[in-house]
């Protein structure tokens, strides 16, 4: 996933000593790496590897885990009126690798719109079939947050009770609480690059068995036509990259549930904070940038 993941995990827990700490924290990360061999488009062995390169030809089956997270996409992208959509592949594809100054820009573009959306996807039988060419599945704006959400299950399989992971800094899940507070506290502060303007105030977030996910417009960037640098975060019902600077964090009980809806935050915009009650309890969003 081209990030770091780390984890903390408190000595003296009970039952619990230091070499089956160590076992555990081994056992989550390696869980983690195999969510990246399911995961990747790069690794072409990869379950949505094999999915984009084939379902076009005939259903593939995958295994039963991933096929569950792409049914959860899906639903999400309808909950969220598309704000999120991992379909949204073809888009990504074409922002990397379109040359801005190719005459066929617009028309490019437009293809690569038309395939974005799950009505020609079909998730059937532990299968995945595409009834048009072209689709491509793109599960980056999902996938930290399912793996600190496996990592977790392993880590409560064995007994933990107490431990904070983090994917890039961008996805935080708590396990419990520390052993000195009633929970843990996470800061959310600006990137490196974060552009001055608009100020965003230093969020100081409380998590006990919640995860945090926080997305932003800075970053990799892109240029168009016009020679205008645009950020890496696309909307999906336009193609266009969302405009910025803006950042989005959503705290709520998972990892996929928060890394969902703080990219449909960014996306939809401030409006959107006030959906966030209608799609699950314990839900708090803070949105910063440019209106939605």
């Amino acid at each position: 996933m081209a990030t770091r993941f780390e984890l903390v995990l408190p000595i003296g827990q009970p039952g619990l000593g230091e070499a089956s700490l160590r076992a555990a924290g081994e056992a989550a990360l390696a869980e983690i790496a195999e969510v990246e061999d399911w995961l990747s488009v790069y690794r072409p062995q990869s379950q949505i590897a094999r999915v984009n390169s084939g379902a076009a030809r005939a259903p593939v089956r995958v295994l039963l885990p991933v096929f569950a997270l792409l049914v959860a996409a899906r639903d999400w992208s309808q909950r969220t009126g598309n704000a999120f959509d991992p379909t949204v592949g073809p888009l990504v594809r074409f922002w990397r690798e379109a040359d801005p100054a190719a005459g066929d820009w617009t028309s490019r573009m437009a293809t690569a719109r038309g395939l974005v959306g799950w009505r020609d996807v079909e998730l059937a039988a532990g299968a995945v079939r595409f009834h048009r060419p072209g689709i491509q599945l793109d599960l980056g704006s999902i996938g930290k947050g399912w793996a600190l959400d496996r990592a977790l299950e392993v880590l409560r399989e064995a007994g933990v009770t107490s431990a904070l992971l983090h994917g890039g800094t961008s996805t935080v899940a708590a396990l419990g609480s520390p052993p000195d507070a009633a929970e843990w506290w996470i800061e959310i502060a600006d990137a490196p690059d974060a552009p001055a303007s608009p100020p965003t105030e230093r969020l100081r977030v409380p998590l006990w068995d919640a995860a945090l996910s926080v997305s932003a417009t800075w970053g990799r960037t892109h240029r168009d036509p016009q020679g205008r640098l645009r950020g890496h975060i696309l909307d999906p019902r336009t193609g266009e990259p969302v405009e910025g600077p803006r950042r989005a964090a959503v705290v709520g009980p998972s990892g996929l549930i928060t890394d969902v809806l703080s990219t449909a935050l960014l996306v939809a915009g401030a409006t959107f904070l006030s959906e966030l009650p209608s799609l699950g309890v314990g839900l708090r969003g803070w949105y910063h940038g440019l209106p939605g």
